[in-house]
């Protein structure tokens, strides 16, 4: 059985030596616990464990394809991590969309996708989060994003595509957040 404290202790070791990743990691983190409320009872643990594992295929000892949430997934498999935790890594953050763009699709497809609360907070801590670890709203992450990267490359072809879809994700779950007793 793996904890969240395992899964900080994994992300450490292969993204502390990033750098600037590192402190996107650990704001993601520390963003996904404030949308605690809007995963059900019982998925704390799983969506904590996501957000500190869900950039670690940038790890360039673990990195083969160069497309971090398959290469993360895999690693996460390949180590005997619960179904759920690597199927979010897998799927973070419009990660469908890029496999599509890399093709990669049918790589990606061997982690099952599923639409869920703790996919939407998932998204909502990792695009709200930019990448020094500084909180951002989502128009301001994807604009971020989108300015790093040259058109007609594949990861900015992918936000085009993909950052509406995923605005509906940070939306449900700001509704999730809103819509619980204060």
């Amino acid at each position: 059985m793996f904890t969240v404290e395992d899964a900080a202790r994994v992300a450490e070791e292969l993204v502390a030596p990033l750098g600037r990743r590192w402190s996107h990691v650990k704001g993601v983190a520390s963003r996904a616990r404030t949308l605690l409320p809007a995963v059900p009872a019982g998925d704390g643990d799983l969506l904590l464990s996501a957000a500190w594992l869900h950039d670690i295929g940038y790890a360039p000892e673990i990195g083969h394809t160069r497309f971090h949430p398959l290469d993360g997934a895999r690693y996460l498999h390949k180590h005997g991590w619960p179904a759920d935790v690597v199927n979010l890594v897998a799927h973070h953050s419009g990660a469908r969309f890029e496999a599509a763009e890399r093709g990669l699709s049918s790589e990606l497809a061997y982690f099952p996708f599923s639409n869920s609360p703790v996919l939407d907070a998932l998204v909502t801590a990792d695009l709200t989060t930019g990448p020094a670890g500084e909180p951002l709203t989502y128009d301001e992450r994807i604009a971020e994003i989108l300015h790093r990267y040259p058109a007609g490359s594949p990861v900015r072809r992918t936000w085009i595509k993909a950052s509406p879809i995923l605005k509906e994700s940070v939306a449900r779950t700001n509704s999730r957040l809103s819509d619980q007793p204060k």
